[in-house]
């Protein structure tokens, strides 16, 4: 399968997905409030495809990320019945397995904002500052810490600003006083854990396969010089 057709399938399995979820959520208001992030993140991807490619790798974790997170926009994340989906299958909850007293569901989304998220946002930046070694490591942990800090205080402002159930529902603290601490932690981790990994990888193989992706996506136009070039300019025209 081409990339081309790869990215258009993972894009197609997203709307079906949204648009499947986007049929009676748990609460409309709370729905709407989660994909408003999300909506201009898939328009910013589309919108850039051309001048900011990423690899398939890249859209692959942010497919992923993106389907997670259209789950916790329809139930709201406090909701999401991963137990009952569960038991399902084993005939009994996680939650019981594990000994855990609450939705957990918020938490995985978050650590997974970290984990699938670092390694696009290392692109990005090798592709924009062209920065190397241990800042082209850093600078995505370090965006992925401020962002997510930046996302709680969007919570909280909203929490305080429609009140009630709905700023409880897009809150989804579920009566934990540490619960943004706890969200900032967890994604810090997960892109900690992606930035090793990258780095072990391309120390072992000794190769950067994100600055080789973007390396491969710039185009060398050689200057001509003199009558040649004025020749080949003319012919261009």
């Amino acid at each position: 399968m081409s990339r081309t057709r790869y990215l258009l399938l993972l894009l197609a399995l997203f709307l079906s997905l949204w648009t499947v979820l986007a049929i009676n959520p748990h609460s409309r208001a709370d729905w709407v409030l989660e994909n408003v992030l999300l909506l201009l993140g898939v328009a910013a991807l589309v919108v850039t495809y051309k001048t900011l490619p990423l690899s398939s790798a890249s859209y692959t974790m942010l497919f992923v990320f993106f389907c997670m997170h259209t789950v916790g926009a329809h139930y709201t994340y406090s909701e999401v019945p991963y137990d009952e989906w569960f038991k399902s299958l084993t005939g009994s909850t996680l939650n019981e397995l594990m000994g855990w007293n609450r939705n957990y569901y918020d938490r995985l989304v978050h650590f997974s904002y970290g984990l699938l998220l670092a390694y696009p946002v290392r692109e990005v930046f090798i592709r924009l500052t062209g920065i190397r070694g241990f800042l082209s490591y850093f600078l995505p942990l370090d965006l992925t810490m401020s962002t997510s800090m930046l996302y709680e205080l969007i919570e909280w402002a909203a929490a305080v600003y429609f009140g009630g159930d709905l700023g409880a529902a897009f809150l989804g603290s579920q009566g934990d006083v540490w619960d943004a601490q706890k969200d900032m932690a967890l994604a810090s981790l997960g892109a900690l854990i992606t930035v090793v990994v990258a780095a072990v990888i391309s120390r072992y193989f000794r190769h950067d396969f994100a600055r080789e992706w973007v390396d491969s996506r710039r185009v060398h136009k050689p200057q001509l010089q003199g009558e040649e070039g004025i020749a080949r300019m003319g012919k261009e025209r």
